[in-house]
């Protein structure tokens, strides 16, 4: 079984596991409050999926903190 989007391609727009999870976690429960999906051409039917599929548009992305 191959995920789509690849955990590599993922992590080369957000470094941390953490942050991704967390990141794709919040968004798929505000589709699913909101049913707004900002990624193109979804392949995935499940809200994690779409999450990350956004994060691999570059839809979804973290701002980092500039010191």
């Amino acid at each position: 079984m191959i995920l789509e989007p690849s955990i590599d391609s993922l992590q080369r727009k957000i470094r941390s596991k953490y942050t991704l999870v967390t990141l794709s976690a919040r968004r798929a429960r505000q589709m699913l409050e909101t049913n707004q999906v900002f990624a193109e051409n979804s392949k995935s039917h499940k809200f994690v999926g779409k999450a990350l599929e956004e994060v691999l548009q570059d839809k979804l992305y973290v701002k980092e903190d500039s010191k």
